[in-house]
């Protein structure tokens, strides 16, 4: 029975550290993990925008007159020069109306050339006084009224010409040919949209920035003229740079007063045609943030659009930490909030951890490591 007693109360002298254990939160003890800290250094901070890119010229080929599509020259896709034949209406009507008021013009000048030798004809007779004045003044009403009509002739010559001219549609500059929805022998209306040309040679990126954000640039740059110029890069869709800086050419007047932010205009050039009209990627707009601190991206996770670290006790303890960003810079966040300077944070390998788990730190120097990182990321 003695016996018995002592074997329970031995079970329970050893059951007690295992539920101290448990009750601490800590579920297992982990292989050696590495851990860095979060450090302060004066930085550039890149704040992303969205961007709706556009071409810097971008022209809707509409027919000005109706008839037949009886030519297509070009290829969807294909690069154009200004001024180069690229679609051909039927003519033939207009090449008609062009002749009658060619016609219409040389009879109305012949009209007036007799009109001119009748006036010569009644000056001399008024001279001798052979017909009244009156006669004089009539000729040179019928004059008159000849010149008149040679005037609306040639306005109607003119514009035939300039409805014959509608017939051949060109490029209005070099770009590139957008979609072509209609085919050879298609039946067009004055309007109807035969393709668009877009001028990519550069690009326009429009986006916006809020009130804040606004002055903090324009302090930095000296004033408003100067934010003007400001370098900004793009990331594309992918999340590639884009490899070629743009600058801000304008920003607007007034704030939107809903949504309290104010749009900006950024260009890039585009030597290779990468970028088309309609694109879409990301502005980065970069300016110095002093004393800011540093947190590794690898050292991150995102739970429902928060952004979460592995922070580390005083006794090696996983502890779940939620952090507020501002920006980037390269590879690292730049803290806003939740976190300060010297909190030890789980560098790699957060998959697998949870909170509450204990580890065996394997220390990494955080300045060695930000020159690293700042090597990879250029």
């Amino acid at each position: 029975m003695r016996k018995n007693i002592f074997m329970v109360a031995a079970t329970i002298v050893v059951a007690l550290p295992s539920c101290k254990h448990k009750g601490a939160g800590v579920s297992s003890v982990k292989e050696e993990m590495p851990v860095t800290t979060v450090i302060k250094k004066t930085v550039k901070a890149g704040h992303h925008y969205v961007a709706d890119i556009q071409a810097f010229r971008n022209v809707e080929l509409r027919s000005k007159i109706s008839g037949f599509l009886e030519q297509i020259l070009v290829d969807e896709g294909s690069t154009v020069r200004k001024g180069q034949l690229l679609f051909k209406i039927s003519d033939g009507e207009h090449r008609a109306e062009l002749s009658r008021a060619e016609a219409a013009l040389n009879s109305a000048k012949s009209d007036a050339k007799v009109m001119e030798l009748e006036l010569e004809r009644v000056s001399l007779l008024v001279e001798r006084k052979i017909i009244s004045s009156t006669e004089l003044d009539l000729a040179k009403a019928k004059l008159k009224a000849a010149k008149s009509r040679i005037e609306e002739a040639n306005s109607m010559k003119q514009n035939a010409q300039t409805k014959l001219s509608y017939t051949l549609v060109t490029s209005p500059f070099d770009g590139v040919i957008d979609r072509i929805p209609l085919k050879t022998g298609s039946l067009l209306s004055e309007g109807t949209l035969i393709t668009s040309v877009s001028d990519i040679a550069s690009v326009n990126a429009y986006f916006n920035i809020s009130e804040t954000e606004y002055l903090a640039l324009s302090r930095e740059s000296g004033r408003d003229s100067a934010l003007k110029k400001h370098p900004v890069r793009l990331l594309l869709s992918d999340g590639h740079d884009f490899g070629h800086d743009g600058k801000i050419e304008t920003v607007v007047s007034e704030f939107n007063e809903n949504t309290g932010s104010i749009s900006l205009r950024a260009n890039f050039p585009n030597p290779n045609g990468l970028l088309k009209h309609k694109a879409t990627g990301k502005i980065v707009i970069e300016n110095t943030v002093n004393d800011a601190l540093l947190l590794p991206q690898k050292s991150v996770f995102e739970i429902q659009d928060k952004y979460y670290v592995f922070t580390l006790t005083d006794s090696n303890i996983v502890k779940m930490r939620n952090f507020v960003p501002d920006g980037r810079n390269g590879q690292y966040y730049i803290v806003k909030s939740g976190l300060k300077q010297g909190d030890r944070v789980v560098f790699e390998g957060i998959q697998g951890i949870k909170d509450g788990d204990a580890l065996v730190p394997k220390n990494i120097n955080p300045d060695s490591l930000f020159t690293i990182l700042s090597k990879d990321d250029n």
